[in-house]
């Protein structure tokens, strides 16, 4: 039996039917970038994260950068995120001329610490992006008292988190703007790249909507110097029918973590992901952490299931910020973290059989690493 990491055609099997007619009408009116198909899709995701306006983009990194730029973010200014995230949140930082200032992520959780964020400020500090990872929404309640407290901006990186709960409210809805990823691997993945921005401000809303189509507030007439990052047509077609089962989708992947923690609960040398008691996460991976981690894979591997490492560089160590200086050792958790993660098979699609075959080759294969 092979466990394949994701499986994105058992994912499109039974909607094929759906996504053809979907694109044979997107084909039919010629809408291809923007235009209705991508306006209902947002209508239909603003309902979903419960906020007013949901602004299609061309991807995730694309959603960051509007968002920032929107909300003023420019040369000379700090945001705070963290190192454990893929580079997009860091990229769009420094795309608007701004600089990132990491602060550690917090052990149990994986998501921003708090704690920190006293030491990170400056007075060139201008927003917090907390970054949702692994579809666990970082703990708000305080990041939104901190920011309040200094008058900062606050965005959320829900990339990995469609449909995640904080206090009862969906990702996207709890900040200033939340800016997600449809890349085709998501809980909510499109046929290709796009994004979106939501948001509850108006006027940040039209802003953007205007800065996607080359600063057009209407055809032809350039009011700032925008950019191109509209989302296709096809891509929103594919998106508001597959938002229809998220929800559904997103239970499943809890059913599954749910089987998981309760097999590995007690296995030594195996620390299991944590769901804290403020939100519901929806689990886009389930990264266990293992000392070995080379010799667990490789035993998983030889099993028949597939795994993958979500995210083996910190941010900070990577050679696009060697100019920050920020050596080992400078965020300690996440560089555990980073030498530590695998990330198990979690999708809707899989089968009762599968994930009984993902348990007992991690068991084994975890015996078999601690006694060499």
């Amino acid at each position: 039996m092979n466990v394949p990491f994701l499986n994105l055609k058992a994912q499109h099997a039974p909607l094929k039917d759906e996504l053809l007619n979907a694109i044979e009408e997107v084909i039919e009116t010629s809408a291809f970038a923007g235009g209705p198909f991508v306006s209902r899709f947002e209508e239909d995701f603003a309902k979903f994260c419960g906020v007013e306006h949901a602004i299609g983009v061309g991807s995730g990194t694309d959603a960051l950068w509007l968002a920032l730029l929107g909300l003023g973010i420019g040369p000379g200014d700090e945001v705070i995120t963290v190192p454990m995230t893929f580079i997009a949140t860091a990229e769009a930082i420094s795309r608007t001329g701004a600089t990132p200032v990491f602060v550690d992520i917090d052990e149990a959780t994986y998501t921003l610490d708090p704690s920190g964020l006293e030491l990170a400020l400056t007075p060139r500090t201008k927003a917090i992006i907390p970054v949702h990872l692994f579809g666990q929404v970082a703990d708000m309640g305080p990041i939104l008292t901190f920011a309040n407290r200094h008058g900062l901006i606050v965005i959320e990186d829900a990339a990995q988190a469609h449909g995640a709960l904080y206090q009862g409210a969906r990702a996207g809805s709890l900040a200033r703007a939340g800016c997600f990823s449809f890349y085709p691997g998501k809980n909510l993945g499109a046929f290709g790249e796009a994004g979106a921005v939501t948001t509850h401000d108006e006027k940040l809303a039209r802003e953007m909507r205007v800065f996607r189509d080359h600063g057009q507030s209407q055809k032809y007439q350039h009011s700032v110097v925008g950019w191109n990052c509209r989302m296709d047509g096809i891509q929103g077609a594919v998106l508001r029918l597959k938002l229809r089962d998220l929800d559904r989708n997103n239970a499943k992947r809890r059913e599954v973590a749910r089987q998981y923690s309760n097999a590995f609960s007690g296995m030594p040398h195996l620390a299991l992901p944590f769901s804290h008691s403020r939100g519901l996460p929806v689990h886009h991976h389930y990264a266990v952490r293992v000392p070995n981690r080379r010799e667990f894979m490789k035993g998983l591997h030889e099993k028949g299931v597939a795994t993958a490492i979500h995210y083996p560089v910190p941010v900070h160590l990577q050679p696009a910020y060697a100019h920050l200086r920020l050596g080992v050792g400078s965020f300690p958790i996440s560089e555990r973290c980073a030498d530590e993660f695998v990330s198990l098979p979690i999708y809707p699609e899989l089968t009762e059989l599968q994930i009984n075959t993902v348990i007992e080759a991690v068991t084994k294969t975890l015996v078999a690493v601690l006694a060499a």
